[in-house]
C-alpha cells in the first residue's frame, strides 16, 4: 500500500513537470532525442532517489539538478572553447513571431553552456540568482555576471554586432 502511495505521488509529480524537464533539457542540449532520452534518465534517477528528497511539496529544483547532472554526463570527457562577453542589457523582441521565436532560439543555443545554463534556469525556470547560484554550486555574484554576460552577448548577437568588436571601440 505504501509503494502504491509513493508511486502515485511519483507519477502526479512526473506529470507535473515532464514539461518542463524536457524543455529545459531541449535547450541545454539542443537535439530533440537527447533531450527526450535525458528526461527519461532523470526520470528513472528521480524513481530511485525518491526517498532521499527532502521537499517533496517542491521537487522542481531536485528533479532540474538531477537533469542537469545527467547533461554534464554527457560530456564530461569532452573539452569546449568558452568565451565570456562584456555586461550589457538586454532588449529581446516584442513580437512573437514563429520566425522571432525560432531565431531567437538560436541565438541562446549559440550561447557556451557557462552563460546558457543560468539564462535558461531563470528565464524558463523562474529561479532567482540565489537558487540558480546553489544549483550550479558557485556564488551570487558569479551568477549575476554570467547572466549579465549572456544578456550581453545575446544583445550583440541581435544588433550584429561582435561582443569583441564592441570592446574594441571603447
Amino acid at each position: 500500500m505504501l509503494l502504491m502511495l509513493r508511486q502515485r505521488h511519483f507519477e502526479r509529480v512526473v506529470r507535473a513537470y515532464s514539461a518542463d524537464l524536457y524543455r529545459f533539457a531541449f535547450w541545454l542540449c539542443r537535439d530533440r532525442f537527447v533531450a527526450e532520452e535525458l528526461v527519461q534518465e532523470t526520470c528513472t534517477r528521480a524513481w530511485n532517489a525518491w526517498e532521499s528528497l527532502r521537499d517533496k511539496d517542491n521537487p522542481k529544483p531536485w528533479l532540474l539538478q538531477i537533469l542537469r547532472n545527467e547533461h554534464a554526463r554527457l560530456y564530461e570527457r569532452k573539452q569546449f572553447d568558452y568565451a565570456d562577453e562584456a555586461p550589457e542589457d538586454l532588449d529581446l523582441p516584442a513580437e512573437h513571431s514563429p520566425i522571432a521565436l525560432y531565431e531567437m532560439e538560436q541565438l541562446i543555443g549559440s550561447l557556451p553552456l557557462s552563460l546558457r545554463e543560468p539564462f535558461l534556469l531563470q528565464t524558463l525556470g523562474g529561479f532567482s540568482c540565489a537558487e540558480i547560484a546553489q544549483q550550479l554550486e558557485t556564488t551570487e555574484g558569479a551568477i549575476m555576471v554570467r547572466l549579465t554576460r549572456a544578456r550581453q552577448a545575446l544583445r550583440g548577437l541581435l544588433e550584429g554586432t561582435p561582443a569583441d568588436q564592441k570592446r574594441g571601440q571603447a
